[in-house]
């Protein structure tokens, strides 16, 4: 039940509400380097974070491997064009160290929405936040230099920089794990 308060944080749930939406979730434990969703599987969850870090990401037809998003405690992934549009997945969602999440099916959450709908405000405001947070990362991939977009992934993911591999925070920001080295020296140098 702590677990539904953390992440439904300022609404006030009754019990019946607390066990209704713990019965509609799965707490999964991941090892590092388990995939949750594979590219071509249907997306029929989202995950909530409890701690860990998941990414997801694609791999081009040159085979080269893109990262969309991290999400670290707080924070809710799925291949959201397929969860929302019932298709297959075109990301992969993996852990990059040992992960615990919370599991909402599409189905489960629909359940949840119609009983408790101050629940649907809270993910309708979620997602706004994420469309909004989605939409400046595209422009700053845009416009930004290299070194401005890492400056701002330090900002936005301090706390697991240091925990995730170079080559990940390079395909994040879509440079080479050289450029990122040599911003990093860069950096260094003042």
């Amino acid at each position: 039940m702590d677990a539904i308060k953390q992440i439904f944080e300022g609404l006030e749930f009754t019990e019946e509400e607390l066990l209704f939406i713990g019965k509609r979730s799965t707490k999964i434990a991941l090892k590092k380097g388990d995939v949750v969703l594979s590219k071509g599987g249907l997306a029929l969850s989202q995950f909530y974070v409890l701690e860990g870090c998941l990414r997801s990401y694609f791999i081009d037809s040159h085979e080269k491997d893109h990262t969309v998003q991290f999400a670290i405690h707080d924070w809710w992934i799925s291949d959201y064009t397929a969860f929302f549009e019932s298709s297959r997945a075109v990301l992969t969602i993996e852990s990059l160290q040992n992960t615990t999440v919370l599991e909402f099916t599409r189905t489960a959450q629909q359940e949840i929405f119609d009983e408790i709908p101050k629940v649907e405000r809270f993910f309708r405001e979620k997602m706004e936040h994420s469309f909004g947070a989605f939409q400046k990362r595209i422009i700053n991939n845009l416009s930004k230099t290299a070194k401005d977009k890492y400056n701002d992934f330090l900002q936005t993911h301090a706390q697991i920089e240091k925990h995730i591999k170079n080559y990940h925070i390079a395909s994040y920001l879509g440079i080479t794990t050289e450029s990122l080295s040599r911003i990093r020296r860069e950096i260094a140098r003042g």
